[in-house]
């Protein structure tokens, strides 16, 4: 919105009014700490003609502007949010500034509209648009030079008072501000939400019935602060009126309480159970299993994660998923509609396309600091893979993981190599370095054709060093101050501040787990800190193995916990080297909400065991006896070979 003013007609002296144009200053004199009485240069300017009594006026070089009110004289473009005199409009309306501006709003539809575009914003480096960010498309309207009332921190009196700040430097949802009147002194400036209540356009004050003050640091600079503020602001942007509406409006999220989703099984990666939302903050949805009567199997993920889907989803592309046990529903559920999921790409499987033992290269998202040779185990319908770790499977299958075939988390083979990245070779290989081609050889098997790969790379904007708030994907609760420490393409290292490197995270540009700085303040979600210097002391006194060289490097074992530190991990057990587990009981959980202790990196995003076949077999042959692999066109009866059925009918 930009702030402008317009010329008026004299009128008699009699009618003309002493208020400055925004109607900044109706309480100023009062609510002063110090008078501003003395006399300048700037007060013994030419008399100003006369305007009438209804529009406030505000000297500058000699001219008289005025800035009607905005009930009654006033009006904003709806397409290039400039404000001006209601009658200058065109058309009968009065919502546009202009011809041009009309066409325009009527050619691009309410998309194009600035009113529109400011519903969601975010600085465009850190989402490239994306909207799983709360405000989280249109940064730029916001920018450098962007003016504000704020409280003003800088004053001794007892109540409230405000004064006018632009924004130097923007930082995700936080902007640093600095109050009008400092010009290059930064000794005031903070740091701000911008998407908090006390942030305000131009013009609350004056609407509102609040006092405008100048800090007492530079209360006496100038004499007419009323003649700076026109100067400064003639031509400047600010927020447009109804932005804190904005702000509420997109905080609503369309997955509600008891909506039933199938989501990732996180003890079976390889099958999706049905899960019940729980709690919903900031988009992220806590989700409960359903056959979980006490509520404490649970799983966090973003409301646009490919871990979840509409119910139904298991069956129409062929995945396995594990019947639930409850028959009788709560009152109040439903099925979440198809429509509030993630969309993938559609694409064309008829001709040259995934084949069950091509190879690959993947992130694991056992281990998600590591891209490891993989194989395409099982190609399903609307381009979805089953895909398993080389040298880490179980015998059943049931650490398979599913990508979609454009999911930015597989590679072609090769890729590591070319880009400089170290790729986890399969546990047990002895023929290092790795090479694709002996391996190939070695296998008998064939790498996936490049072609066949999402080769899309956004213009993200990410930078090396840039800061943000990031989910531990290995243990999804938990959102960490985090720094991008890498950029390939698309795909960036996630460090977690105060934590060894070995806990990095790959994780694409677009993913819904990455968040502007600000983000877990504007949600109410609690963020957690960098590391205590003490933890990591502590912790790196505990003796280390000492690695082979050229080892698999697979899960690593989780990482033993300062004495008084409470651990916080879901149920869980992470791929190890050894290839037996360490397992902990889960912690209790709160109804209120995310409020966490503090953060111990055990890293378990799924619950996964590791046994020997004989041992696991006889207890996977009873516990599968409810799990189920749907295919079109299938007998009800034909196994697929591990306690599983291929059915047609709806899960329940």
């Amino acid at each position: 919105m930009y702030i402008c003013f317009a010329m008026a007609e004299r009128t008699p002296r009699s009618e003309r009014k002493r208020q400055d144009s925004f109607g900044m200053f109706d309480r100023y004199d009062s609510c002063s700490e110090e008078s501003t009485s003395s006399s300048s240069s700037e007060d013994s300017e030419d008399e100003v003609p006369s305007i009438p009594a209804s529009l406030p006026i505000i000297k500058n070089n000699g001219q008289v502007y005025t800035y009607p009110d905005g009930k009654t004289g006033m009006a904003t473009c709806e397409m290039c949010g400039m404000v001006g005199v209601r009658d200058a409009f065109y058309s009968k309306t009065k919502r546009f500034c202009s011809v041009s501006c009309s066409r325009s709003y009527s050619s691009n539809s309410k998309k194009a509209s600035i009113l529109a575009r400011l519903q969601w914003f975010l600085l465009k480096a850190l989402t490239g648009g994306d909207t799983s960010v709360p405000m989280g498309t249109c940064w730029g309207d916001l920018a450098e030079g962007v003016r504000v009332e704020v409280l003003n921190s800088d004053t001794n009196l007892s109540t409230n008072v405000y004064w006018i700040a632009g924004i130097v430097k923007l930082s995700g949802f936080k902007a640093l501000l600095r109050y009008e009147g400092f010009d290059n002194d930064t000794s005031r400036d903070f740091w701000c939400n911008l998407c908090v209540p006390e942030i305000h356009h131009v013009g609350w004050c004056a609407s509102s019935g609040k006092p405008l003050v100048p800090p007492k640091s530079i209360q006496q600079k100038y004499s007419n602060w009323k003649a700076f503020l026109v100067k400064r602001l003639t031509g400047a942007k600010t927020l447009p009126s109804d932005f804190a509406t904005k702000v509420h409006e997109n905080m609503q999220f369309p997955f509600k309480k008891l909506m039933r989703v199938e989501v990732v099984d996180k003890s079976h990666l390889c099958r999706t159970r049905v899960a019940l939302v729980e709690q919903v903050i900031g988009g992220r949805l806590r989700l409960v299993y359903e056959e979980s009567f006490d509520g404490s199997d649970d799983f966090w993920c973003h409301m646009y994660s490919p871990l979840i889907h509409s119910i139904g989803w298991s069956r129409s592309i062929g995945h396995r998923f594990k019947r639930s046990d409850v028959s009788k529903k709560i009152d109040g559920q439903m099925d979440a509609p198809a429509q509030l999921f993630a969309k993938v790409k559609d694409v064309d499987q008829s001709g040259e396309w995934f084949k069950d033992r091509m190879k690959l290269e993947a992130i694991d998202p056992l281990n998600l600091s590591a891209i490891s040779v993989a194989t395409v185990r099982k190609v399903l319908a609307d381009g979805y893979l089953m895909i398993g770790v080389d040298g880490s499977e179980v015998a059943d299958g049931s650490d398979w993981f599913c990508y979609h075939s454009t999911s930015p988390s597989i590679f072609p083979a090769g890729f590591c190599e070319i880009n400089n990245i170290e790729l986890t070779p399969p546990r047990g290989y002895t023929k290092l370095p790795f090479k694709w081609f002996d391996y190939l050889r070695e296998t008998s098997s064939i790498a996936a054709p490049v072609k066949l790969f999402n080769k899309d790379v956004p213009n993200h904007g990410f930078r090396q060093g840039m800061k943000l708030e990031a989910v531990d994907l290995m243990e999804p609760r938990l959102v960490c101050v985090a720094t991008v420490t890498r950029i390939v393409h698309r795909l960036l290292r996630i460090h977690f501040d105060g934590w060894e490197d070995e806990y990095d995270q790959w994780v694409d540009c677009q993913s819904p787990d990455l968040y502007p700085v600000g983000w877990c303040q504007l949600t109410g979600y609690q963020l957690q800190p960098p590391a205590a210097q003490m933890a990591r002391e502590i912790a790196a006194a505990v003796p280390k193995h000492k690695k082979k060289a050229q080892q698999y490097k697979g899960q690593k074992k989780k990482r033993k916990v300062p004495v008084g530190r409470r651990p916080f991990s879901q149920a869980g057990r992470r791929r190890s080297l050894s290839g037996e587990e360490e397992e902990q009981s889960p912690p209790p959980y709160s109804s209120q909400g995310p409020t966490l202790a503090p953060r111990s990196r055990t890293h378990h995003h799924y619950h996964h065991t590791h046994k020997p076949e004989s041992l696991l077999r006889p207890k996977e042959e009873q516990a599968e006896v409810d799990e189920f692999t749907f295919s079109q066109g299938v007998s009800d009866q034909e196994s697929n070979g591990s306690g599983s059925y291929y059915i047609k009918q709806e899960p329940c």
